[in-house]
């Protein structure tokens, strides 16, 4: 099978799981506390967030997807066209099919020709050499390169990688030698507490936890076994807000992804500690079935009501979602029991006297 033909395979993969999620994840275990006088005014709301260095309009970007194909090179052009005029950030897709067959450099290259003025992310795996590394960049004059974590996908991949030991070293070879900001991410199995640590030391500048909840690459390469004799890998890992709560305070700056559906998860992240938000395959599938208009639309009302749920919450810039009380409920309550995470403390962020008068706008 050819590498256009794999990659045409995983958007129609990509697209069922789409057709068959249940409509429930981890997210749903995370609720705000309702404070009724906490509200502020519209105008006071900015969108604007600021995470590594790097500042975007808004905290929300189109995550890596596609390219390699005639088919997925067109998805990428439609993709950029709603990142432009949507003014959100966007990835590539690995560019590992760039390297293998450079005649489909144009499938990658349209993400910074449609889209020129845009934050434009490079997407490569661990296993790119420094070389390769700086090509991807070069090619879409990326303002940042993404470098990918996936054993749990490469395991049930026919042709999938088996050599695991040396990622640690390279990615810190590469973000040595790239003269942009390098963002390790997760492909939707979740960065562990321990990982995003490792990473630190790596000289990364931030991390994408992209854990369980969105699109199952494990399920995708097991579809395309003879025998899916791996099922029993399908769902592996953590959930996105379990990254999120694991990775508390770890000092570094992250970034979340898997299974986001709507404004209210994008709200649910950045309280737990992200300084953005990222979706693909439910983005995919509003391209897909409504064209390019219908994925703007989606952008700009995922947009407005990001800033009303704000603007309820008392929330003026998308950092300050993280002052506000959750409360963890169910199997995800249990996972912070397991691993530490003190849930009271995300319930009562707000509970001092100081907070509370700036929260209402009220004076002593």
């Amino acid at each position: 099978m050819t590498s256009a033909q794999r990659k045409d395979d995983h958007v129609r993969l990509a697209l069922e799981q789409q057709h068959t999620h249940s409509g429930r994840n981890q997210f749903d275990e995370v609720s705000f506390v309702h404070h009724a006088l906490a509200g502020i005014d519209r105008p006071d709301v900015s969108l604007a967030t600021t995470f590594a260095g790097i500042t975007w309009r808004a905290p929300l970007y189109i995550n890596a997807m596609t390219g390699g194909s005639v088919k997925t090179g067109a998805i990428n052009r439609d993709l950029a066209i709603a990142a432009r005029e949507s003014g959100v950030a966007i990835a590539s897709g690995s560019m590992h099919a760039y390297f293998k067959d450079p005649s489909c450099a144009d499938t990658f290259r349209v993400l910074r020709e449609e889209n020129p003025d845009g934050f434009v992310m490079a997407n490569v795996n661990a296993t790119a050499s420094t070389d390769n590394a700086r090509r991807a960049i070069d090619l879409i004059r990326a303002d940042a390169l993404q470098i990918h974590l996936n054993t749990a996908q490469e395991t049930p991949m026919p042709e999938g990688d088996r050599s695991f030991g040396s990622w640690a070293a390279q990615i810190e070879r590469i973000a040595a030698a790239v003269d942009v900001p390098v963002i390790v991410k997760e492909v939707g199995n979740g960065l562990s507490r321990q990982t995003i640590l490792a990473l630190v030391n790596l000289g990364v500048a931030a991390a994408d936890v992209s854990g369980r909840g969105g699109t199952d690459f494990a399920r995708i390469e097991n579809g395309r076994r003879e025998l899916a004799d791996y099922a029993y890998l399908h769902d592996w890992g953590q959930s996105t807000a379990a990254c999120l709560l694991d990775a508390q305070d770890s000092g570094l700056p992250l970034l979340a992804s898997g299974g986001v559906r709507n404004p209210l998860d994008v709200a649910r992240a950045l309280a737990l500690g992200a300084g953005a938000v990222g979706s693909s395959g439910g983005f995919l599938r509003v391209l897909l079935d409504g064209g390019v208009p219908a994925l703007i639309a989606r952008l700009a009302a995922w947009l407005e009501q990001l800033a009303a749920l704000q603007t309820m919450l008392g929330a003026r810039t998308p950092a300050d979602l993280a002052r506000c009380d959750l409360l963890i409920h169910g199997d995800l309550r249990s996972f912070c029991s397991d691993r530490g995470v003190d849930t009271r403390r995300l319930a009562q962020r707000s509970s001092s006297i100081d907070a509370l008068h700036e929260m209402t706008g009220s004076t002593r």
